[in-house]
């Protein structure tokens, strides 16, 4: 199967580089898709025209905005992947008549195929995008509220990380031992609260002796508004896909 990448953004990155073959890519002039095809093999196709007629798949990982300006050059594209935050599945059947359409939100994860995507639209490419990660159906009314949860992820996680680290060495740690202490039990307590079948009452008490270390820890963070501002972060993200 032969994959199209209209557009050479991060996203497409990531995505290519988890799939690991060969495939077409397109850009603007910014020669993205050049560098993403000399790393993971295939091509930089010179138009969206040829990129469409080459192709089995054509992934839409451009710019919302550039839909309508695009479309025209995918006729004759029969199974459509997008990427496109924003844009239902109705505007993006209208743009390019008679295509199979898939919607799909995935993080960035998807590099090192631990990645989730929210998916809606046809289903014929729900087994392409197992192999990159978890694949998690959802009515098209809530893919941008699960773009709030699973999209944001690595960043969010990321900033976590960098606080935790910061915190760790102003307590002491050298930098190196702080990093991989922190990285080691975010994917220690992520794999425990799978397997809890996400049980997080559960093993929060676990850790948690009344009056101890750990309970002094979660109130601070409860009074620091933890809860409110992942609320508030959440709202915001939605919000500004509307």
């Amino acid at each position: 199967m032969t994959l199209g990448y209209v557009g050479a953004g991060n996203m497409a990155r990531a995505l290519a580089i988890g799939f690991g073959e060969p495939a077409l890519f397109s850009d603007s002039g910014s020669g993205r898709a050049a560098a993403l095809a000399e790393l993971v093999g295939g091509e930089a196709v010179a138009t969206n025209s040829e990129l469409a007629k080459r192709a089995d798949v054509v992934v839409l990982a451009h710019k919302p905005a550039q839909l309508a300006t695009i479309a025209p050059e995918l006729s004759g594209a029969e199974v459509v992947l997008s990427l496109l935050g924003g844009v239902t599945l109705e505007q993006v059947a209208a743009a390019i008549p008679g295509a199979s359409v898939t919607r799909a939100m995935p993080n960035t994860a998807v590099a090192v195929r631990k990645g989730v995507t929210c998916v809606c639209g046809a289903e014929e490419l729900d087994a392409l995008l197992e192999a990159v990660g978890r694949v998690v159906r959802l009515p098209e009314r809530l893919i941008d509220a699960a773009t709030a949860v699973s999209g944001v992820a690595p960043a969010y996680v990321a900033l976590i990380a960098e606080a935790w680290v910061d915190a760790a060495v102003g307590q002491g740690i050298p930098a190196a031992q702080a990093a991989e202490l922190v990285s080691a039990s975010l994917s220690g307590a992520a794999a425990l609260l799978e397997e809890r079948g996400m049980d997080t009452l559960g093993v929060r008490r676990e850790v948690t002796s009344p009056g101890g270390m750990t309970a002094r820890g979660l109130r601070v963070l409860e009074r620091a508004g933890l809860r409110s501002a992942f609320s508030d972060a959440a709202a915001a993200v939605v919000g500004s896909a509307k």
